[in-house]
């Protein structure tokens, strides 16, 4: 029997988690509608961006979801334009949705991968995203060379490295698929971020209190690293 073969351009949207789980996209949009309590973790980014927003200063929000950072600024009266990408058009399409009834332009909301990420922006926020993928230096290079005045990370740090590829039971059903679960080391890290004209500082997160936090069944270090740039022209390392 002749092998039929084929070659498709959907292998992204088949193989990538954040497009599989309906418990995902229902809280994603109670999120969007302010229908649950903020995030821990945005409150304490939003803080954090309170110390360094100037009037006018443009926010961009990496691996946004459906954008709903953007209700803990606004909730703040922080004078900053609110820009998110997601690599996942089904949340990106919840944020356009909603959150034009609470003044954001649904354009403010691009379906991107942070390989296709180009421009200028004053700040960049990315919470609990670099961990999940293969590795941090490319992402967060890409960050680090686009910011102006800061880059805010939350993601899984301690000392040493640990890199997973495990599966994710909290999916559809019918859908099996793994994700990264990898915990970077702080000092690479805080290094690498140094290295391109920034200087670095190590937060405590709130809602773990530094403790190993269970994600989908493996223990995260959740850590905060706010980076504030002290280099007068950007780094091309």
């Amino acid at each position: 029997m002749t092998s039929v073969t084929t070659v498709s351009q959907d292998g992204w949207d088949r193989f990538s988690i954040w497009g599989h789980s309906a418990i995902v996209r229902e809280l994603y949009t109670r999120r969007c509608r302010r229908e649950v309590e903020e995030m821990t973790a945005h409150a304490q980014a939003a803080e954090m961006l309170s110390r360094r927003i100037g009037a006018g200063d443009s926010v961009l929000d990496v691996g946004c979801g459906s954008g709903y950072f953007y209700h803990s600024l606004a909730a703040r009266n922080l004078p900053a334009e609110y820009w998110g990408i997601d690599v996942c058009g089904a949340l990106i399409d919840i944020g356009r949705d909603i959150l034009p009834g609470f003044g954001l332009p649904a354009d403010r909301l691009i379906e991107a991968r942070i390989e296709d990420l180009s421009g200028e922006v004053d700040h960049v926020v990315c919470l609990n995203v670099l961990t999940n993928l293969d590795n941090y230096h490319r992402p967060l290079e890409r960050f680090l060379k686009i910011a102006r005045k800061s880059v805010i990370l939350r993601e899984s740090l301690k000392q040493g490295a640990e890199y997973h590829y495990v599966r994710d039971d909290f999916l559809d059903p019918g859908i099996d698929l793994k994700v990264h679960v990898n915990h970077y080391d702080i000092s690479d890290v805080t290094q690498f971020v140094a290295s391109y004209g920034f200087k670095p500082e190590i937060v405590v997160d709130r809602r773990s209190g530094g403790q190993p936090e269970l994600v989908i069944g493996y223990p995260h270090y959740w850590t905060f690293l706010v980076a504030d740039r002290v280099a007068a022209d950007r780094m091309t390392n």
